[in-house]
């Protein structure tokens, strides 16, 4: 893997023992990349043959003060290993995951209790901690592309945008333009245009990040601003990210401001159109789904979210066999791209498949298809990131496949659904440069940020207004073994809460529960 350090410095052919192709797995193949791009990808002979015609065509040579440098192409062998395209999370929230692990348990409107006091209470120095703990996490898992939703804190984007850039992470970054709060309005269209236009072309010289347009909810954006946005989006050719039909709270918010379902309201502004990312999507009408594959519309599907803290799941199964653009999020719950395969397989199997003895529900290609092009085609990325193609960014994994869940291997494309994980992705290359090699960072400290990163996110959490409702799993231990003091147990014990040590109940006879 030490080779992989330097691909950045020369054009490199990899040779992996698997290339894994939208078609499939593929043996015998070979990628060459050189700055940052993939210029081609084929059986090992036909590639090598084309590596001087290429090179000559696309790259002049390069040049370092008086000295003259050929450039010359480096063969890095990968026995054993998978090369596959990095996945895209098509919905996260970078600046919350010092919260992620208060709202396990919690009901659906954390954004009230956790979200806006906590992100309010976040200063420069927080946002760039909390943003590099999610970006490393989210590279840790797979992820080379994320879709920001949009910050509610008030620091500048940019304290976002260099963070995931400086790290390595491509982040398709969201602008928030609410324009109401509360049932008035917090700002005029007129300047919600005027910072659109701004966040629409600031970030041209940044390769890893690419502009989006954003509200948190339809609910919070005036009908002129909606249009203006969206319309904006549009001409421009980047997402406008929302949150749409997540809740059953937010369909009944809609409908008492405006007599119409979130996604019903967009329609009738001419505001659902292939910009659209609608992150979440579970309570939708027939009607509904109809109004959102024809408008050309994509969806940000997250499992995970909706097992931790949902009403319901997305009918994504049914909505990607009607021809709806769909990709996966995380929600910024857990930032591994191997688990959120499974469990959208498994959400779509026990909410649907199971009822009708669909025993494939999407036959594991489909999700691995979602995680990766279909992720890049809801960011607005397609053809550029989710695939190994000539003329993609060069974000990569490479994926360890000589370990025991992949022996004996039968079937890869649903094996990687099923039972990778990301321990088995030796290394991360996010614009043709090596970013991660076992997870950790090949450039910065990584332990030296996580002793950082443990005092900011505890100064922020205490100092923050946070209410939760649900207890700590330890306190919710507790109180169940007090509701149960006494009662018989399988073992012929008795339950009994005499004591604690570190927070932890134990039984009378001293033994961990």
């Amino acid at each position: 893997m030490s080779q992989l350090r330097t691909l950045h410095q020369s054009p490199a052919l990899l040779v992996p023992d698997q290339v894994l192709l939208p078609e499939g797995p593929q043996t015998g193949h070979a990628v060459l990349v050189a700055d940052g791009r993939i210029l081609a990808v084929g059986p090992l002979a036909e590639v090598a043959a084309q590596v001087p015609a290429l090179l000559t065509e696309v790259h002049a040579p390069v040049t370092t003060g008086t000295a003259h440098i050929e450039r010359q192409v480096t063969r890095i062998d990968l026995p054993g290993r998978l090369l596959m395209p990095g996945f895209i999370d098509a919905h996260h929230h970078l600046t919350q995951t010092f919260g992620k692990s208060l709202v396990f348990g919690e009901p659906s409107e954390i954004f009230q209790r956790v979200w806006v006091p906590m992100e309010s209470n976040m200063d420069a120095e927080a946002i760039d901690v909390a943003t590099r703990l999610a970006a490393w996490e989210s590279l840790r898992g797979g992820f080379t592309t994320v879709a920001d939703a949009g910050t509610r804190s008030s620091v500048d984007v940019s304290a976002i945008s260099d963070v995931t850039s400086a790290v390595g992470l491509r982040c398709v970054l969201g602008m928030i333009g609410n324009d109401l709060g509360g049932g008035v309005r917090t700002s005029t269209v007129a300047e919600v245009v005027a910072a659109a236009e701004s966040h629409l072309t600031r970030w041209d010289a940044e390769p890893l990040v690419h502009p989006s347009l954003a509200v948190s909810i339809p609910e919070v954006a005036s009908d002129e601003a909606l249009v203006a946005l969206t319309r904006m989006a549009r001409e421009a050719g980047v997402p406008f990210q929302t949150h749409l039909n997540e809740h059953i709270v937010a369909v009944e918010r809609s409908l008492n401001s405006s007599g119409e379902r979130p996604l019903e309201r967009m329609a009738r502004l001419g505001a659902l159109g292939p910009e659209l990312l609608a992150a979440h999507a579970t309570l939708l009408t027939p009607r509904e789904i109809r109004l959102l594959r024809d408008s050309g519309g994509a969806i940000a599907y997250n499992p995970v979210a909706s097992s931790w803290k949902g009403n319901a799941v997305a009918p994504a199964l049914l909505m990607h066999e009607l021809g709806v653009r769909i990709g996966l999020g995380t929600d910024g719950t857990r930032s591994d791209a191997f688990r959120l395969l499974d469990a959208a397989e498994t959400a779509q199997r026990l909410t649907g498949g199971m009822d009708v003895v669909d025993s494939s529900s999407g036959g594991g290609w489909t999700w691995l298809e979602q995680g990766l092009r279909g992720g890049a085609d809801a960011v607005g990325l397609s053809g550029r990131v989710g695939e190994i193609a000539p003329g993609a960014h060069a974000d990569l994994l490479v994926v360890d496949i000589d370990t025991p869940e992949f022996v004996p291997s039968w079937d890869l494309p649903w094996e990687l659904v099923r039972v990778a994980n990301r321990d088995q992705i030796e290394a991360v290359i996010v614009d043709g440069k090596l970013r991660l090699e076992h997870g950790w960072p090949v450039d910065w400290d990584g332990r030296e940020f996580l002793d950082r990163a443990r005092e900011v996110s505890r100064r922020v959490v205490e100092n923050s207004p946070i209410t939760r409702i649900d207890p700590s799993a330890s306190e919710h231990r507790s109180r169940w073994m007090a509701e149960h003091e006494g009662t018989p147990l399988r073992d012929g014990g008795v339950a009994s809460v005499t004591g604690s040590r570190n927070g932890t109940a134990t039984s009378a006879g001293g033994v961990d529960w």
